[in-house]
């Protein structure tokens, strides 16, 4: 492949940030290492150029060098969590991505674990090799760190062999000359030493994104139960662990970090479109909703400008649902319907969606109003589609709601019972080709 192009992203503290793309389809966004350089690692290590050649292969790759490394301004003091994660962000709005997956190196982790913890609707997957979430895991000896500013090409030397091995040899030369290159012993002191005070554990049960945590057992900087805290507090996280002493993936046994990475973002391609997909007999949340107004919308408008802002109203949607793992089953031009495999998520997909669209409309000249409905049962699954009175129920209780709110059949107020939300009874209502009356509820999701 052509040696990428190195472009700039500008962080909103006003610091530039060097990058490159390449390969086409899905976003990877690969985080900077200590011995960042995307230019030099391209051109002077071919260990990393065939590795990141294999992972653009299918999706196309964004690598970054942080604030103070590489071809980043180099003339920065703040090396905190908050900064590294206005680079990835700086990154993120260059580019326009709504959804990507993100690769995390070493000393990364706790930035991209606090991201995608405050950011489930963007993260589609997340990737955390041979890193921590608390710095005190690391095991970096004090008289190591000392030597940075005693002697700096004996400390990278030393650095790169433990970092890869000491079997690694002209890699690790190589490495040690990067890392040379890469910063300096001020800033990669000031970086270690603010690394060492990080801890985001108690963001860990709170990232939603599916995460792939990959370890080499031998890597010296940290013990296997790291990863296995990791991976035992994320909700959503598969643990593979490998053997090697190299933390960096384009050594040692390449093949098996690569398989482990390509199969775990392949399966989560083919399934972007419903984290779920329509089971048959299985018991399911059926949530639809609905644009207040439409065809008066389109009149007034025109088709053009109404179909800008139903535009605006599936990408609301679609962000709410990959974020909660909900199925989108089928648009319908001015309304969706999901299913999910929760009620709670269910609830909290609805709220989300609501809350979104206040804040839309807050700046918008054009306000979106949708109404939402929800029911649960064992629908019919055939031709990933879903049939049946559930699914009926749904849509017309969806019907009866007004813009803005959230109504529910009774049976998913009592799935949710003691989950925190807020209900308001509406009582018993006669829902269009049911016999039977139906006890709906309104979901209070307004902060007031």
């Amino acid at each position: 492949m052509t040696e990428p192009r190195i472009q700039y992203a500008k962080t909103s503290d006003g610091v530039s940030i060097a990058y490159w793309t390449l390969g086409e389809g899905m976003p990877l966004v690969y985080m900077p290492a200590p011995t960042s350089h995307i230019q030099l690692e391209w051109q002077k290590m071919p260990e990393a150029r065939r590795w990141y050649e294999r992972l653009a292969e299918k999706r196309k790759l964004i690598r970054y060098d942080g604030r103070g490394i590489g071809l980043s301004e180099r003339n920065v003091t703040d090396l905190s969590l908050d900064t590294a994660i206005l680079d990835l962000e700086a990154i993120v709005g260059r580019l326009a991505l709504e959804r990507f997956a993100l690769y995390v190196p070493v000393f990364y982790g706790p930035a991209a674990i606090f991201y995608a913890a405050h950011h489930p609707e963007r993260v589609s997957h997340l990737v955390l090799c041979n890193t921590y979430a608390r710095g005190s895991d690391l095991k970096l000896a004090q008289g190591l760190v000392g030597l940075m500013s005693e002697d700096w090409e004996l400390f990278t030397e030393t650095y790169a062999h433990v970092g890869l091995g000491w079997s690694a040899g002209e890699p690790a030369r190589r490495i040690a000359a990067l890392l040379r290159e890469s910063t300096t012993p001020d800033v990669l002191q000031r970086g270690v030493r603010k690394a060492q005070e990080v801890d985001v554990t108690a963001f860990l049960p709170k990232v939603d994104s599916p995460t792939l945590v990959l370890h080499r057992r031998q890597v010296r900087i940290m013990d296997t139960s790291v990863a296995t805290g990791l991976a035992s507090h994320i909700p959503n996280a598969r643990l593979v662990l490998l053997e090697g002493e190299a933390t960096a993936p384009y050594l040692g046994d390449v093949d098996a970090m690569f398989t482990a990475i390509d199969e775990f973002l392949s399966e989560g391609e083919e399934g972007e479109a419903g984290a779920d997909a329509p089971e048959a007999g299985a018991f399911r949340t059926i949530l639809f909703t609905d644009v207040e107004g439409s065809t008066a919308l389109t009149e007034r408008l025109g088709d053009a400008k109404a179909r800008g802002l139903l535009r605006e109203h599936e990408r609301i949607v679609r962000v709410a649902l990959k974020s909660h793992r909900g199925s989108e089953v089928k648009a319908m031009g001015d309304g969706f319907m999901a299913s999910f495999p929760s009620a709670t998520k269910a609830l909290e997909c609805a709220i989300a969606m609501q809350r979104a669209f206040a804040e839309h409309n807050a700046s918008a000249g054009e306000p979106v109003r949708i109404r939402i409905g929800l029911n649960a049962g064992e629908p019919i699954a055939e031709d990933d589609d879903l049939f049946g009175t559930s699914v009926n129920r749904a849509a017309r209780i969806a019907a009866m709601a007004k813009g803005g709110e959230i109504l529910v059949a009774n049976v998913v107020r009592e799935l949710a019972e003691g989950k925190g939300f807020m209900f308001a009874d509406r009582g018993e209502t006669e829902l269009r080709g049911f016999e039977d009356a139906v006890g709906v509820y309104e979901v209070r999701w307004r902060d007031e």
